[in-house]
């Protein structure tokens, strides 16, 4: 007879003794521990009637949680709709744009009928001329009240008159300019598509109504004039009109008033007045108002007092107090009129020069 531990037969053939080894073959690998999910009931618990020695333990979710969900619905979100932004793109697609025309300009000299009066305060000739009510500098070139249009905005329109404004400051008010020393001041301004125009106009001057440095600036022959005082007196009006859905045309009509000494004179030599009236149109396109740039298509520019034998494509060269024309003009002209003039040179009226 076995022993008590022992099996009644004996111990099997081939098994170990004493049994010990008995569950020696099964593996309680980790999943069949974690499997069990087994945990003992407390005393309490233990009392009731038929209460188990212990309870299976409710399997842990190992799903997403309800965090990490919203997380991934957020960002999904997300890049669907930068998905539909890039591909339906909020702003309007840009439209083709339209050939850049030539600048279009005329130059014309106004020859005084006797002696270009003159004296030895600037203050004095202004307040005895027609430029006594006009403004200083760029105070005299005020942006209209704006208004939309049935293509752009206010401040679309507000930016056009701006650059405009700017143009004709930079372009006939700027001493540098004035002076004849740079244009760049003016140059940024240009458009793109019209600097080859303007670089040719510097470099290469022909009275062809293309290329007169002129009509692009107000500037005189540094040999021959100086500004008196910078204060120069300016009065006109500007424009803003839609000419069709991708373009603003403004207008500028203004009239500037010089006060002038001989280039190398001293301080105390007599000073005289010079008038400009400049008939100026821009166009700008969309691209041209992001760029604060300007397209300038007509340039008309009255002069005086000049000599019409004086070629004036690339400086003006004033005539100053005391000097006379060597030759005149068909008809009187007044640069403070409203009216244009045809002539290729004409007759500075008596009426627009000052009573010294």
């Amino acid at each position: 007879m076995g022993g008590p531990g022992e099996p009644p037969e004996g111990t099997p053939e081939g098994a170990p003794a004493g049994g010990e080894d008995e569950y020696r073959s099964v593996v309680f690998d980790e999943s069949f521990v974690r499997a069990a999910r087994l945990q003992e009931f407390s005393a309490q618990e233990r009392m009731a009637d038929h209460a188990p020695a212990v309870r299976r333990r409710p399997t842990l979710h190992r799903g997403l949680t309800r965090q990490a969900l919203i997380l991934l619905l957020l960002i999904a979100l997300a890049f669907s709709t930068a998905v539909y932004m890039g591909v339906r793109h909020p702003y309007d697609s840009p439209e083709a744009r339209q050939p850049v025309e030539p600048l279009r300009m005329t130059v014309i000299p106004l020859s005084p009928q006797g002696k270009v009066p003159g004296a030895p305060d600037a203050e004095y000739l202004y307040a005895h001329s027609p430029a006594a009510q006009f403004s200083v500098g760029a105070e005299g070139i005020p942006l209209p009240a704006s208004r939309r249009t049935a293509h752009f905005s206010d401040s679309d329109v507000v930016s056009a008159l701006s650059t405009a404004k700017d143009y004709i400051v930079r372009s006939a008010l700027y001493p540098e300019v004035i002076g004849g020393s740079d244009v760049h001041p003016a140059r940024v301004l240009v458009d793109p598509d019209q600097l080859d125009q303007f670089d040719q106009s510097f470099a290469h001057p022909t009275a062809d109504g293309r290329h007169a440095p002129t009509g692009w600036l107000v500037r005189f022959d540094p040999a021959q004039a100086r500004l008196a005082d910078r204060k120069i007196r300016v009065q006109g009006s500007l424009q803003a009109a839609e000419t069709d859905s991708a373009t603003l045309e403004v207008t500028a009509d203004h009239t500037l008033v010089y006060a002038l000494r001989p280039a190398r004179a001293a301080a105390g030599a007599p000073v005289s007045l010079f008038t400009v009236r400049r008939e100026l149109t821009f166009r700008f396109d969309r691209e041209d108002l992001r760029t604060h740039q300007v397209q300038l298509i007509v340039s008309y520019v009255q002069a005086g007092p000049l000599s019409c034998a004086e070629d004036s494509t690339n400086h003006l060269h004033p005539l100053l107090a005391g000097q006379t024309a060597r030759t005149g003009g068909p008809a009187g002209t007044n640069p403070y009129a409203t009216g244009s003039a045809t002539a290729l040179c004409g007759t500075l009226a008596t009426g627009a020069e000052p009573k010294a």
